[in-house]
């Protein structure tokens, strides 16, 4: 679907991934997880799959658990960090995968490490079966991969499933892309549309380079918005000016 202004009372993207960062699931404390923002999120996708008819699946960071390469910094091998991640994020799509389903959503948890007592193995036919069904997919364990952050697992599994977007939530109170920090810097000012190569030329750190250029080659518009305001899924399905656009311009 075109990613310009929607119908009135239609959606403009009908199939979406979702990539909440995994401190945004931690709420005020930034570590851990946090009940009520739990149950906050799955009530807005709730929103999108069950009153506007969109395809959701989720993409989970493990940031709350594990930032990255914490453990390699210690001298941990970064191959170990990457994977003690990955396990972070497993954690994150279970405890959304119950916020759900206890709010009555259908839900999948898809790994891409094999877990079998707990969650599907990532089979990217029966992930498009169970959107098809109505059912959110959360996928977990981002790539499989060390060395390839979430960010990129979210950009991968979106052309995989023939996603329209990747919508990424920050949990900084940072409201899309500026052209600097707008926390350290006064001056810096809002993008409402930025193109993929000035985001990346002028590392604008809104995703890592290798998710862009990947949406960038597949043709997915990405939408920046801040998580903790409420009713942004939404209004950014209807078409509404939040956060900030990134796509070919």
């Amino acid at each position: 679907m075109s990613d310009s202004m929607p119908s009135a009372g239609i959606p403009r993207w009908k199939r979406i991934v979702f990539k909440p960062s995994g401190e945004a699931l931690a709420g005020p404390a930034g570590r851990g997880l946090d009940g009520d923002t739990l149950e906050k999120t799955a009530l807005e996708i709730i929103e999108l799959r069950q009153n506007l008819g969109v395809d959701v699946a989720v993409v989970v960071g493990g940031g709350n658990f594990w930032r990255g390469r914490t453990g390699s910094l210690t001298g941990m091998d970064a191959s170990q960090s990457d994977h003690i991640g990955m396990l972070g994020t497993v954690m994150n799509a279970l405890a959304l995968q119950d916020a759900l389903e206890r709010c009555g959503q259908d839900t999948r948890v898809q790994s891409a490490i094999e877990m079998p007592r707990i969650a599907e193995p990532y089979i990217r036919r029966r992930a498009m079966r169970h959107l098809e069904k109505g059912r959110v997919v959360i996928f977990a364990a981002g790539t499989g991969n060390p060395y390839f952050t979430t960010d990129t697992a979210a950009a991968l599994r979106a052309a995989e499933i023939e996603a329209d977007v990747l919508i990424k939530g920050t949990h900084s109170g940072v409201d899309g892309v500026y052209s600097a920090d707008p926390r350290t810097d006064a001056t810096a000012t809002k993008y409402e549309e930025v193109g993929y190569m000035e985001v990346m030329t002028k590392n604008l750190k809104v995703m890592d380079a290798t998710a862009i250029a990947f949406c960038r080659d597949n043709g997915i518009p990405i939408v920046v918005f801040d998580m903790s305001d409420p009713g942004s899924l939404r209004s950014i399905l209807m078409g509404e000016r939040v956060g900030t656009i990134i796509r070919d311009l």
